[in-house]
């Protein structure tokens, strides 16, 4: 019978040197169930592999060391297959409001030659053992730069499936749990921020087909600083078979000692689905701490920090399509980045300040003019397409949409409500957690919280309600404790600020609202951003009387301490 499926299989383990000795290397070219595989979609991975065309211009991918593929049918290991050679590497136009707005507004690598088309590349394999690194890896996470992704190959965004995946990552945890145990160690818990890192990533490398680990994954704050070792595994398969993927892991000795490492007490998993060749995408990401990160759960929506996640009913948070993000080039756009911060002067102009570094900003950069009629203006990624926009709450009532544009500008207005906007406090940000595109959330006058669901550049008409009782006179949506999912602040007209912290569905956590913040009376903007401190940083920038911007980092799960940020901002209010 011909193989159904096929695995594929990657690992990168850090684990502190002060701890047990890792597992000996295998001889390079000895493995475990090996066999060759003829590639259908582009399947790559980073720096050093060589690329081969076939006839029809595909790329497939010359043999990389770092990749395992295991026989799917059989338990015994096929014959393995001589090892090649491994590859040689060689050396805007202004924005203006619509009518009805009520104002005027280097490293290369040599390719193999061709094969012809009959006779296809089939790359062979050959298994090596996970990566090790010395224990100031994990003290001095700083001191490593994570590597931008390598957005080589093109992106489709049409290649994400937004199935549910919930029922997949339990499967995952508990069979590596009833494997540990099985061994006489102890169980691993389910730390959704860590979760977040590896969906993340999971998501990254099945948009772009390419089997590469995140560099430095564990210096990513989201690792929550790991500090008795650290390990990423990576599994494929045309198949949706979840539990396969950890028999796999299982099956690789590199791999099996990552699943049985006694040190690690943390994991996080995400499991992405696609409508190509390979139809699940497995990433584990492993740690060790001294003392358990605060929001550390029992399994996938167990006991914990928060207690335990709501059942996943269809709802507004559902996604309307299979949207994944480009990797795009934004140096020529008007806005560059999260951290950007956006502003409008007294004259209606809209200013962008582009991030320069932590807490570093250049000067103000006019984007767009005709603004004076704006309540608020929003910097989202309304539409998913790797540019950022500009969403406008109107005091004549509408809401609008300036699509971003990568090379400089923006596209003509698109009106997305009309009537009544005006009315209602705004925060736009990334609510849904199997959601890629951004929602609204809107409070209105009788202390009703909506969300409004993103139908990108239709009307916005659906809505549900998620919470009441809340009073405010401004609304901010950030991840406020770091778990992976998007919170509200709700600031009152006393100066306080009371935390509704979300799970990534149509509705709030039901607990004690806590105040997290006072004295911010004189607070008239509130502006969530990211990678202000670091890749991946989050934080809150406000503005103040005596024309003033602080930026309070978020982090760590809490407010830290502020720090101003160079103006002139006399006469300036800034975008949420």
């Amino acid at each position: 019978m011909a193989p159904s499926f096929i695995g594929v299989l990657c690992a990168l383990a850090l684990v502190s040197s002060s701890a047990a000795a890792p597992p000996e290397p295998l001889p390079f070219g000895q493995a475990s169930g090996t066999a060759s595989i003829t590639l259908q979609a582009p399947l790559v991975r980073g720096s050093g592999t060589s690329m081969q065309a076939d006839t029809a211009g595909k790329l497939t991918p010359a043999v990389d060391p770092d990749i395992r593929v295991a026989s799917p049918l059989t338990g015994a290991a096929p014959t393995p297959e001589p090892a090649p050679a491994p590859p040689t590497a060689t050396s805007a136009p202004d924005l203006a409001p619509p009518s009805d707005a009520g104002v005027a507004p280097s490293t290369e690598t040599s390719p193999s030659p061709p094969p012809t088309s009959a006779s296809p590349a089939t790359p062979q394999t050959t298994s090596i053992p996970p990566l090790w690194a010395p224990d100031q890896e994990l003290s001095s996470p700083s001191t490593t730069q994570l590597a931008a992704p390598d957005s080589s190959a093109p992106l489709s965004t049409e290649a994400l499936v937004p199935d549910s995946n919930s029922s997949a990552i339990l499967t995952v945890f508990t069979k590596i749990n009833e494997y540990r145990v099985a061994n006489g160690l102890n169980k691993v818990k389910y730390h959704p921020t860590v979760a977040g890192l590896s969906q993340e990533w999971s998501d990254n490398i099945a948009t772009r087909e390419v089997i590469e680990h995140r560099a430095s994954f564990w210096t990513d704050p989201r690792a929550l600083n790991p500090n008795n070792g650290a390990g990423e595994v990576i599994a494929i398969r045309t198949d949706r078979d979840a539990a396969q993927l950890v028999e796999w892991w299982k099956g690789s000795p590199g791999h099996n000692a990552m699943l049985l490492d006694p040190r690690f007490n943390v994991m996080g998993a995400g499991i992405s689905y696609t409508n190509s060749t390979y139809q699940i995408w497995g990433v584990v990401n492993f740690f060790g701490y001294t003392t358990l990160p605060a929001g550390t759960l029992d399994s996938p929506g167990g006991a914990g920090s928060g207690g335990a996640f709501p059942p996943p009913p269809p709802s507004l948070c559902d996604a309307p399509v299979k949207h994944m993000p480009p990797t795009l080039n934004l140096a020529a756009a008007a806005i560059t980045g999260p951290a950007d911060l956006v502003s409008v002067d007294s004259a209606g102009q809209l200013l962008n300040r582009a991030s320069t570094g932590p807490r570093t900003y250049a000067a103000a950069k006019v984007i767009g003019s005709g603004f004076g009629g704006a309540k608020e203006v929003f910097v989202t990624d309304w539409d998913r397409d790797g540019a950022y926009d500009v969403l406008t709450q109107w005091t004549g009532g509408n809401l609008t949409l300036y699509r971003g544009i990568a090379t400089g500008g923006f596209q003509a207005p698109i009106t997305l409500g009309t009537g009544g906007w005006n009315t209602l406090t705004l925060a736009v940000g990334g609510w849904c957690a199997n959601n890629r595109m951004p929602q609204i959330l809107a409070l209105d006058g009788a202390g009703n919280l909506f969300m409004y669901a993103n139908r990108g550049t239709g009307d916005i008409a659906d809505r549900v309600t998620i919470a009441t009782g809340i009073y405010a006179s401004r609304l901010s949506m950030v991840d406020y404790d770091a778990d992976g999912f998007q919170d509200v602040l709700a600031l009152k007209t006393d100066g306080t600020v009371q935390l509704y912290r979300g799970w990534g569905t149509t509705a709030v956590r039901a607990e004690a609202r806590p105040t997290v913040a006072t004295g911010w009376t004189d607070v008239t903007g509130i502006r969530a951003l990211r990678n202000v401190t670091g890749l991946n940083s989050t934080g809150v920038a406000l503005r103040r009387a005596n024309d003033t911007v602080q930026y309070w980092d978020l982090s760590s799960g809490s407010l830290a301490s502020p720090s101003n940020i160079t103006g002139p901002w006399s006469g300036q209010r800034l975008a949420q």
